[in-house]
Parts: structure tokens; C-alpha cells; sequence
């Protein structure tokens, strides 16, 4: 119910501007239709050249004015849905929004389909996996190109513009079933990740901020990452999230998505936060990210949040009032107008910012043969360029977590025979997550290291569950080969939407599998994982007769000739985890409900992601090995900082432990550092170079943060200089217990690799 003292009070709706979605998980079949979908065909109607909203020499504000103030309000109402209304006398044909593309154009959602016209597109590794990559440009190409598949598939009537893609949320903990879309737990790489993907999915190549080559939506808003997790489900959660765990943690990623990546959406979650529905929060929707952000497009509901506004959160009394609440719409919506609880100019604000999007796509300026991308079809879709970038991003994101001398690489002339067991070692559809489409095609791990040297294949497992282990027929395979491979992990069945973990082990009879085989395999034995999440494999770590260990995260369409690369050493690994792999008793003791981010020590709770957890760590953020030594040396990096303030500043007569991070006091306080990196192997490899910093323990602050990162790739031998512009305020700052941005005094250390450098800032 809503709180006593606002029940008589007319809901706050003229400030929210929702569009609503009510949609089920779907996988779109295949429909005859050849042609795309678009609005003012004047060769087909020349009379619709003299409309407005149909003359592409005026701009979008006039345009979008002009449509609007033509609709009655039931048309109105039919645009405030995903599946939106035609209105055939004005030349506008039905438009369904809902399409994605998390890693690569999906069948989820009514928007998209797959038919023997394009029978499949490109299937990029799932977000975690890419995200291990740490390489910026990278998330930008794959976003290239899945909205050029994407823009090819709508030429041909199979797919919408607009994508709800990307999910930038926090991998918070490691239980959460949707982990394996985000990008990891670190707010830096998040944000990078959110801009670099926006950008290639929306940016044309004319490069114009008001032209979109097909709109992106950053979702979901904001600190949703629990599903389902004993008894508790995301309808039903309210998340209490402190002031400065949201603005340092929980906002981030959402924030760049909006003011550096200039996306054209973004998504309300179904949780609650502080105990108001986000989707219902105005200062979290029209304080946040339209006032202070400045959202240039449309904010979307979760599908059927309007309902659960209503049905599951009981936090309206009536429908109308949920749509009020939402100005979300539907059957309700016009009786909300008639109730007084809606304005129609709050309706009107909705569907212009949905009207601008399309107008940026294109939809209202006829034909899209006449337009830029109106000449790609069917043959731009799974091209070999594409299909090798998806190879690529699977290599480049693969983490290698141990490694015993004289295991990896293998010898692919000294290996005769190579053992290849486990529930994941022949699989496909495991290997593409979820949000997938139909790839292009599959190599499955067996498949690729079947094609470097002969195996031999068992199961072990009749899936990931691995009730019963056929453990004698993977010995017998081991105990002959001249090494073992060993595929386990999980799939959609042990972590997905609406699933969460109750554990971090690995499912059903996977270790002991492992360890069976292990003590009698002749060469050496690597353990492979396949997951979104991490797990507790403790006892692989400390086995010495599991001689490597690598993560594949879900790998993609190509995933399985990835896997074959690394291991024989025809690429050279480099991805670095982008969450902590933490031990079973972390999750014995830490309720996933509790959205504390820093440690308590009074209770014991110790925090969470590499930022604020004190306790063990199986593996940790940033862990990672290759094949090569790099070294590091430091080149430039200032001592001191020191902070102007305003005369007769109240820091100038008082001991302060911090000042505000504010504009006037942060111009020019860009600090240069210089770093040489040598890779001191004989073969080339990719490396990932971090850059961290302890501030001052004031306020609550990180152990340690990221403040940027950087991939190089290096031939045998060869060094690079690579240079960080950190902003003072911006990237040294941390959030105060209210919120505020503050620049720490005292000495920050920064860490590289080994290297640690102490930078003073003062006044």
C-alpha cells in the first residue's frame, strides 16, 4: 500500500514519463515478412509528404510536435506500450520495441526473428567474458558489429531498431543467476563497458549525436541483482541501499551509459529501493536521470512492472493508480486521464521522448533502401570477419587461473592422445548463455581440440547436474592419454534469470569427477570452468595433480576453438577476472539480501567485491596468468597534488580530512602517469594493465579501486609506453556517507602490478 499520508494525495505522475512494457520471455518463430517496418511511405502515399512529422528538413523537436498534437488520446495511449499502435491515417504502421541484443541479435523478445531469409547472426561470448577481456575497444567493435547485423535483419523485415541491451548492473554477489550478462562487480569497468557497447550499437558513422543507428538501453535501474533467492524474488525485494553505496556502487554504470555513451534509453528494475518501486521514484527518474543526466530518449519499464507496481508490491490501491504512478499505460491508462490522475500533457512528454528515438533511427523518414545502412541485408550477417571478431573476444576473455610448469601450453606434436571429459566438453546452446540468438554456427570444445589432435570423449556427467558420475569410463580415458582435459561448470540450469545460486560448489558429483581422474590421469590434467558465476574449487586450486586451471566464462559461438587455442598455445591468454571468486563459507554466512557494500565489523558482515571484502578469496578480481612475463616500470607519476580552494576556506584554518570534489576546485588537475611495460618472452601476448589507488581511510573509503585500466598486445621481447590521464577529482575521489563526492588529503597509493607509488594531495 502506498504510505497513509499520500493516499489521498494525487500521485506525482506529470515527472516520470514511462513507457511500459507488458511481455513474456518468448523465443520469436520466424515470420514471412520481407519488407521493414516504417513510417511516411509518400511514394506509396505522396499525401503523406505534406505531414510534418514526414518532412526530414525540419527537426526532430518540430517533427516530434507535429505528430503529437495529430493524435487523439487513444491513439496517444496505444504508443505508450511496447507493442505500439498503427494509426494507418497518418501513415504510421504498428512498431514492436521490444528486441535485444546482449551479445549479439537475439530471439528474445517479439522484435527479433530468425528465418531461412537469415537463418542466424553472430553470437559474441557472454558480457562477463568479454568484460574479462578489459579491453575498451573491443566492447565498442562487438556493439559495431551486432547493430549492423541487427540494422541488416530490420532491412529485411526481422528485426526492430531498438535494442534493450546492455545490463550494466553490479555482480554484487556471486549467487545472482543474471551475473553472467553484467559486466562484473567493478564500477569502473561497468561504465567503460556500458559506454564502449552504447557506442557501438548507436553511433553512425557520420558520427551526428542526434542520428542513432540503432538505440541501446542500459538496464536495469537501479541496484536490482537478486532473481530469486530462498523464497525471496526480485517482484517482491526491497533493496535498502545506503546513500553512499548507491552513488559509489549501485549508479555509476548508469551514469556514464547516460552522459558518456548517450544512450537512448534506460530501464526501471522491478525491485524496490529504500521502499519505493524504481519505476515509481521520480527522484530516481526525473530527478536523476533526466534532471541531473540530462537522458536524451525514453525510460522503459521492466516487462509487466506496472502490474507488479499493482499486483505484487500492493504499493497502489488501483490499477489506474499504478499507471498513474508509472504514467505507464495500457487499458488503464485512459481511465487514469478521466480520474484526474493523469494529465495528457504528462502522456504527450512520454510518447514524444519515444517518437524522438525513432525519429533519430530513421523509422519516419520513408524508405530505409533511400537511407544510410539501407543497402545491408542477409549478406551481412555471420560475415567471416564478424564470425572471427566473436572468436577473438572468446580468446581474448578466457582467464588462465593456474598454471604448473611443463602443463600449458600443450605440445600439440608431443600429444598423441588427448582425454576429453566432463558435462560441458561437447556442448553448444551452454556455451551462448541467455538473451541468445541462433549463432551462426557452433565449434563446441571438443570439436576444437578435436581438430588439433586426436581425443578421446566421455561425458562423465549426463549434464551439469551430474547426479551420478560415470566415474570408471573418464579414468580409464585419463589413465591412457598423454593429457586431460576436464570441461565442467554450470549452465542455464544452475544460474539464470530468475535463478539464483544457493551455493558457490560445483553442481551434483563435478568434484569428484575431477578428483577421480585426476589421481590417475598419465599427462597433465586442466580443469576448464564454463560459467557466468565463480565457484568455490578450493580443492582444485590446492590439487597439484590438476595441473592448470582455466575459466571460459559462457564462450560463445566459437567458444569451444578458443578453448583449443589457448591450450596448445596458438594464442597467448590474457583475460583477467572481473569479479572475486569467493570461498563456500562467504555465502554460508551473507545473506544475498543484504546490499551492504562495506564491512561491519561489529556484526562480522565483511563486505563485498574486491573493493570492500576483507575475508579469503579462491580467486580474485583482476587474477590471471599468460604464457609470458611482463614487466613494469615506472616513468612519470607527480608526488603531490595540491587542491586550490577559495580564499578564507573554512580547510585553511581547521584540520580536514577531505574537501568537496567540486568544478571550481578541479580545473586542470589532470595527472599524468607514464608507465614502460616489457614483455620479457620470447612469445607475443595480450596484457591488461591496471591502475589502482588506497586513498585515505576516510569515509567508509575502498580498500582499493580502480582507477583505470589499459590492454596492450606486445611481441616476444617487445616494451610500450602507456600513459593514464587520471582527473584528481573525478577518479580519486570517493563518496561520502551522504552521498557527496570528496577528494581524500593525505597520501593515495597507487598500485601497478608490483609497483607502488605514494601521491600526497593537499591544499
Amino acid at each position: 500500500m502506498a504510505p497513509a499520508q499520500n493516499r489521498n494525495r494525487a500521485p506525482k505522475v506529470s515527472v516520470l514519463f514511462l513507457f511500459l512494457t507488458s511481455c513474456s520471455l518468448q523465443h520469436s518463430s520466424s515470420s514471412a515478412q520481407s519488407s521493414p517496418v516504417f513510417a511516411c511511405d509518400v511514394v506509396s502515399n505522396p499525401s503523406l509528404a505534406s505531414l510534418g512529422f514526414c518532412n526530414t528538413s525540419l527537426g526532430i523537436d518540430l517533427r516530434v510536435g507535429d505528430l503529437v498534437k495529430r493524435l487523439t488520446l487513444q491513439e496517444k495511449i496505444t504508443f505508450l506500450v511496447d507493442s505500439a499502435g498503427s494509426v494507418s491515417r497518418l501513415g504510421i504502421p504498428k512498431y514492436e520495441w521490444w528486441s535485444e541484443a546482449l551479445h549479439g541479435v537475439s530471439y528474445v523478445g517479439p522484435g527479433t526473428h530468425f528465418s531461412n531469409v537469415v537463418p542466424g547472426a553472430t553470437s559474441f561470448p557472454q558480457v562477463i567474458l568479454t568484460a574479462a577481456s578489459f579491453n575498451a575497444s573491443l566492447f565498442q567493435a562487438i556493439g559495431k558489429v551486432v547493430s549492423t547485423e541487427a540494422r541488416a535483419m530490420y532491412n529485411v523485415g526481422l528485426a526492430g531498431l531498438t535494442f534493450w541491451s546492455p545490463n550494466i548492473n553490479i555482480f554484487r554477489d556471486p549467487r545472482w543467476g543474471r551475473g553472467q550478462e553484467t559486466p562484473g562487480e567493478d564500477p569502473l569497468l561497468a561504465s567503460k563497458y556500458a559506454t564502449g557497447y552504447v557506442k557501438g550499437l548507436q553511433q553512425t558513422d557520420g558520427g551526428s549525436p542526434n542520428r542513432l543507428k540503432v538505440a541501446a538501453c542500459c538496464k536495469h535501474y537501479t541496484a536490482y541483482d537478486l532473481d530469486n533467492w530462498k523464497g525471496t524474488d526480485r517482484y517482491h525485494f526491497n533493496a535498502m541501499v545506503t546513500k553512499q553505496d548507491l552513488d559509489d556502487t549501485f549508479q555509476p554504470p548508469f551514469k556514464s551509459c547516460v552522459i558518456d555513451g548517450n544512450v537512448a534509453s534506460v530501464m526501471c528494475s522491478y525491485n524496490q529501493v529504500n521502499g519505493k518501486p524504481t519505476c515509481a521514484d521520480p527522484d530516481l527518474l526525473a530527478g536523476v536521470i533526466r534532471g541531473q543526466w540530462k537522458l536524451n530518449g525514453y525510460i522503459v519499464s521492466d516487462c509487466d512492472s506496472v502490474d507488479v507496481l499493482y499486483n505484487s508490491q500492493h504499493y497502489t490501491k488501483t490499477p489506474e493508480e499504478a499507471a498513474a504512478k508509472s504514467i505507464l499505460a495500457g487499458k488503464h491508462t485512459e481511465a487514469a486521464v478521466k480520474a484526474g490522475l493523469v494529465n495528457e500533457s504528462a502522456i504527450d512528454h512520454a510518447i514524444s521522448n519515444n517518437f524522438a528515438t525513432l525519429m533519430r533511427l530513421g523509422f519516419f523518414d520513408g524508405h530505409p533502401s533511400k537511407q544510410p545502412y539501407g543497402q545491408l541485408g542477409p549478406k551481412d550477417v555471420c560475415t567471416q570477419a564478424n564470425q572471427d571478431l566473436a572468436l577473438d573476444a572468446a580468446r581474448q576473455g578466457i582467464v588462465l587461473l593456474k598454471n604448473t610448469a611443463g602443463s600449458l601450453p600443450l605440445s600439440p606434436t608431443a600429444i598423441k592422445n588427448l582425454a576429453v571429459i566432463g558435462p560441458n566438453a561437447n556442448v553448444t546452446k551452454t556455451m551462448i548463455g541467455n538473451y541468445e540468438g541462433t549463432p551462426c554456427k557452433y565449434t563446441t570444445p571438443l570439436q576444437g581440440l578435436a581438430a588439433v589432435v586426436a581425443t578421446i570423449y566421455q561425458a562423465g556427467c549426463s549434464n551439469v547436474q551430474c547426479g551420478t558420475a560415470q566415474v570408471d569410463d573418464a579414468k580409464k580415458a585419463a589413465a591412457s592419454a598423454d593429457a586431460t582435459v576436464l570441461v565442467m561448470g554450470a549452465d542455464q540450469s544452475i544460474e539464470a534469470e530468475s535463478h539464483d545460486r544457493l551455493d558457490l560448489l560445483l553442481p551434483g558429483q563435478q568434484q569428484l569427477l575431477i578428483t577421480e581422474v585426476a589421481k590417475v590421469a598419465k599427462g597433465p590434467v586442466i580443469l576448464i570452468i564454463m560459467s557466468g558465476g565463480g565457484f568455490d574449487i578450493s580443492f582444485a586450486k590446492n590439487d597439484p595433480k590438476i595441473t592448470s586451471i582455466l575459466w571460459v566464462g559462457y564462450p560463445g559461438q566459437a567458444g569451444g576453438a578458443a578453448i583449443a587455442d589457448v591450450c596448445f598455445g596458438r594464442y597467448n591468454p590474457s583475460g583477467r577476472l572481473p569479479m572475486t571468486w569467493y570461498p563456500q563459507s562467504y555465502v554460508e554466512k551473507v545473506p544475498m539480501t543484504n546490499m551492504n557494500m562495506r564491512p561491519d565489523a561489529s556484526n562480522g558482515y565483511p563486505g563485498r567485491t574486491y573493493r570492500f571484502y576483507t575475508g579469503e578469496t579462491v580467486y580474485a578480481f583482476g587474477d590471471g596468468l599468460s604464457y609470458s612475463t611482463m614487466n613494469h616500470e615506472l616513468v612519470r607519476a607527480p608526488k603531490i597534488v595540491a587542491i586550490p580552494l577559495e580564499e578564507g576556506h573554512v580547510c585553511y584554518s581547521s584540520n580536514c580530512k577531505s574537501v568537496d570534489a567540486v568544478e571550481q576546485s578541479c580545473q586542470n588537475l589532470n595527472l599524468d602517469i607514464h608507465l614502460r611495460v616489457k614483455n620479457n618472452a620470447s612469445i607475443s601476448g595480450g596484457h591488461t594493465i591496471f591502475l589502482f589507488s588506497t586513498p585515505p581511510s576516510v569515509h567508509k573509503s575502498p580498500q582499493k579501486h580502480l582507477l583505470a585500466f589499459e590492454k596492450v598486445f606486445l611481441k616476444g621481447q617487445e616494451e610500450a609506453l602507456v600513459s593514464f590521464k587520471v582527473d584528481a577529482c573525478k577518479d580519486l575521489s570517493v563518496v561520502d556517507e551522504l552521498g557527496n563526492r570528496k577528494l581524500a588529503l593525505g597520501d593515495h597509493l597507487l598500485h601497478v602490478g608490483n609497483l607502488k607509488h605514494s601521491l600526497t594531495v593537499r591544499i
